[in-house]
């Protein structure tokens, strides 16, 4: 491991994305790592950002890199 671990108990994969929760707004955002850990959101491995669900009603707002998308370009 070389980076943050990913905030799954007993996972112990490096962490390449960052989850907050808007609880008013019913909505879960998913982006890039944070610079730094903070203290209101959970750091997860492209496993758990990949299953990531929320609750019936919620929606998901997922932020990529564009070159994620295009590799190369």
């Amino acid at each position: 491991m070389r980076g943050r671990p990913c905030s799954k108990v007993a996972c112990s994969e490096d962490a390449v994305s960052t989850l907050t929760y808007d609880y008013q707004d019913a909505m879960a955002v998913l982006g890039p790592l944070s610079i730094r850990r903070e203290p209101h959101s959970y750091d997860l491995c492209p496993k758990h950002s990949e299953r990531l669900s929320v609750p019936l009603g919620w929606q998901v707002i997922r932020h990529v890199i564009v070159e994620e998308l295009a590799p190369g370009a």
